[in-house]
C-alpha cells in the first residue's frame, strides 16, 4: 500500500481538526518518504531507540504521538541528526497523532479510561469522565499503578473514590481540574503534577502516573485497529526513556 492511501485512513482516525491550535502544523506527516507501506511501527516517542528497532523490524512507517521535532530549527544538532538519517537511511516515514489523537475516540483518553477499569464513560471538554466501584483511596491508587504498570505520586484528602477524570499527558492545569470538579470527580489522573496545584487541590485526590504510563496505552490499542483497517503487520515499540526509580 502506498504512504498516500494510508494517511487518509490516520486521518479518520485521528482527524486533524481536532488538534490545538497550538498542534496546527507539527502533526501528521513530519517525513514524508513518498514510499510503499508494507510494515507500521507505533510508538509513543521516536527515541533513538524506537528508530532503531522500526528499522530492524524493516518498517516503512513509524507513528509517533509526540513529533521528532516540534520547534522551529535553525540548526540541526547530533542527536536529531543521528534520529533523522537512522529514518533516512531505512526509508521510514514518520507521522505523528498528538492533540487530536488524546480527542479522537479510541483514542489517548478512552484508552485510558478503559485500561483502569471506568464504565459510564463519557466525554468532557478535556478528558474522559467515568465511574468505578466505590473504593478506599488507598485501594485505587493500588490499582492505578497496577492497572498502567508504573510508579505514581499522589495527594489529597479525598477517602473514598467512585467517579474519576482521566487526561493522558500533562495535564495538571488548573482549569482541567477545575472542569473536573464540575463533574463530581473525587480523583483526577494525569502526570506533571505541580506544587501550586498540590497546594490548591487538596480535596480531591489527584494522581499522577506518568506522562508516558498515561498516553501508552493508547498507542498500544492504536496497533490492532490499523491492523484491521489497512491488512498490514503492525507491531508496538514500548520505550519508555525518560525517568528510572529505585
Amino acid at each position: 500500500m502506498h504512504l498516500k492511501d494510508v494517511i487518509p485512513v490516520l486521518e479518520e482516525i485521528a482527524p486533524p481538526e481536532l488538534a490545538e491550535e497550538f498542534d496546527i502544523g507539527r502533526i501528521g506527516l513530519t517525513l514524508d518518504l513518498q514510499n510503499d507501506v508494507k510494515k507500521i511501527a507505533v510508538a509513543l516517542d521516536p527515541t533513538e531507540y524506537v528508530l532503531n528497532r522500526a528499522a530492524m523490524i524493516d518498517a516503512d512507517l513509524l507513528i509517533t504521538h509526540h513529533t521528532l521535532i516540534f520547534h522551529s530549527i535553525n540548526c540541526i544538532d547530533r542527536k536529531l541528526a543521528d534520529s533523522l538519517k537512522i529514518a533516512l537511511d531505512n526509508d521510514i516515514s514518520l507521522y505523528s497523532m498528538h492533540t487530536n489523537f488524546d480527542k479522537a475516540k479510541g483514542g489517548i483518553n478512552d484508552a485510558l479510561a478503559n485500561r483502569l477499569g471506568l464504565s459510564d464513560i463519557q466525554e468532557t471538554p478535556i478528558g474522559r469522565i467515568g465511574k468505578i466501584s466505590p473504593c478506599s483511596k488507598d485501594t485505587f491508587v493500588n490499582h492505578v499503578s497496577k492497572s498502567l504498570n508504573t510508579h505514581i505520586q499522589y495527594t489529597g484528602n479525598k477517602e473514598e473514590i467512585s467517579t474519576v477524570m482521566v487526561f493522558g499527558g500533562s495535564g495538571f492545569r488548573s482549569e482541567y481540574i477545575e472542569t473536573a470538579r464540575e463533574y463530581g470527580a473525587d480523583a483526577y489522573i494525569s502526570s506533571e503534577i505541580k506544587h501550586d496545584i498540590i497546594r490548591s487541590y487538596s480535596d480531591m485526590l489527584l494522581v499522577d502516573a506518568t506522562h508516558y504510563a498515561t498516553e501508552n496505552p493508547g498507542m498500544e490499542e492504536l496497533c490492532p485497529v490499523l491492523a484491521e483497517k489497512l491488512k498490514l503487520d503492525v507491531e508496538f515499540i514500548d520505550h519508555d526513556p525518560l525517568i528510572r526509580t529505585l
